[in-house]
């Protein structure tokens, strides 16, 4: 052991498993290297000390000839320590500008996610040396204080925690822990890939940094934790903003989440970036980059009030219109001359990403089933479409989406509910007043269910 590392053993990880928030089991990322060796082991020893169960999951990517035998590895070392195993397989199919890596990152937390029951851990082998590589990686990203706050020691995930019990400790220490123990684990060959950049910061920079650093391992953990206060406190000053400025999750007549532009400019140009940013995460949607935050600027903030520009990025359309941003998500081209038949006693999918319509039978309200009858016609706009309103007057249905204020991106994907060729509904906006129900009659209460913005 390197002078100045602290030591692993189970008498000084017996706090750290004290801290553990009670669950009723605890599952151990096991991958059969010597890092999450060490934590199972670990665990194994102290499982008198979890207030659940202790139990291991081995992801198998498929991407190594060798899969095979990390498996049966796996499997061997978990009857030894009597813990129970399970095996998740999954395909790592790297997506269009994505890394191998990244893919199979993706897929691995998937799969646990989808293990994870509700209120039970997920605990990874993540220590101090892991930090400082993500540490440099997001630095050589331009990451803020989000991103170089690295990994933190625990997680909301799936329901319930994830827990990274082993960041204060280095690897060495769990190195020599594994040798005194007498622990025996497989080496994945790419980890010595220095084609991959966490392992060419790994085996080349990092060995060098500690000629002049010893501690550098230490000092870069010390790092992340200041840049996770200082993002602790940005989201808590966004959160106020976004409060101040109304931030609401819809419209009047749409679903799609929304902020007011007036109040957003009224911020400083850093709060407003702030607040962006953390609006989306709050919605589940991939960050901008520096490039799509001065397009947000210029192109949205920035433009007329007649017009509608947007700004693009992976997964999220921000556009403006009426006074407000407003976050969608790019959605298929589908044919809107396509006409489908709908038996109201079921839900029907729509083509294009457009969501779902479902029809709930009430009395007294909705279209009136012996007008409608068991089946009715769904269609789209393609221009010329009128309906009849109250007052018995019919009406362009083009005036009247502007007049309501509906969103231009909205308006082309509104399923029309036709019976006899005329225009009944428009989604669950408005009836024809010739279909409502009366009083004591039975009647359909349509519902159109889009899809999130945060489902792309």
């Amino acid at each position: 052991m390197k002078s100045g590392i602290a030591a692993l053993t189970p008498s000084r990880f017996t706090a750290v498993v004290r801290a553990f928030p009670p669950a009723p089991r605890y599952w151990v990322a096991y991958s059969g290297g010597c890092d999450s060796h060490v934590l199972l082991h670990l665990l194994s020893v102290l499982r008198a000390q979890l207030p659940g169960r202790l139990a291991a999951v081995h992801v198998d990517h498929g991407l190594s000839m060798d899969a095979p035998r990390w498996v049966a590895h796996c499997r061997r070392v978990c009857r030894r320590l009597s813990v129970p195993l399970e095996v998740l397989r999954v395909e790592a199919r790297n997506r269009r500008g994505e890394s191998p890596e990244a893919a199979a990152r993706r897929a691995r937390y998937q799969a646990l996610a989808e293990l994870i029951a509700p209120g039970e851990c997920l605990l990874t082998a993540h220590h101090r040396d892991d930090q400082a590589e993500t540490l440099l990686l997001q630095l050589l990203r331009g990451s803020g204080p989000r991103g170089l706050a690295a990994m933190p020691a625990r997680i909301p995930f799936a329901g319930g925690m994830h827990l990274r019990p082993l960041l204060d400790f280095e690897r060495a220490a769990l190195r020599a822990y594994a040798r005194r123990e007498g622990l025996e684990w497989v080496e994945d060959e790419s980890n010595f890939d220095a084609g991959i950049r966490r392992n060419f910061l790994r085996h080349q920079v990092l060995p060098l940094l500690r000629q002049h650093w010893p501690r550098v391992a230490l000092t870069f953990s010390r790092s992340a934790a200041h840049c996770a206060e200082a993002a602790q406190l940005l989201d808590e000053l966004a959160a106020m903003d976004l409060e101040a400025i109304g931030g609401r999750g819809a419209p009047d007549s749409s679903p799609d989440p929304s902020l007011d532009v007036a109040a957003l400019q009224a911020l400083p140009p850093a709060r407003r970036r702030n607040l962006l940013r953390y609006w989306l995460r709050g919605l589940g949607l991939p960050q901008p980059q520096a490039a799509q935050l001065q397009r947000i600027e210029e192109d949205l903030l920035g433009a007329g009030p007649d017009r509608q520009p947007a700004v693009h990025w992976a997964g999220v359309v921000l556009r403006r219109h009426r006074g407000r941003l407003h976050v969608t998500q790019p959605l298929p081209p589908f044919d809107a001359s396509i006409v489908l038949v709908w038996s109201l006693s079921r839900s029907l999918e729509l083509p294009g990403g457009n969501g779902r319509l479902e029809a709930r039978p009430v009395q007294g309200r909705g279209l009136a089933a012996r007008r409608c009858g068991e089946r009715v016609q769904v269609c789209f706009r393609r221009g010329g479409e009128r309906c009849r309103m109250a007052g018995g007057r019919h009406h362009s249905l083009k005036k009247l989406l502007q007049e309501k204020g509906v969103p231009p991106w909205i308006r082309d994907r509104l399923p029309l509910i036709c019976v006899a060729g005329e225009v009944v509904a428009v989604a669950d906006l408005w009836r024809s007043p010739d279909f409502e129900a009366d009083s004591g009659e039975q009647g359909w209460e349509i519902h159109w269910h889009r899809r999130s913005p945060a489902s792309a």
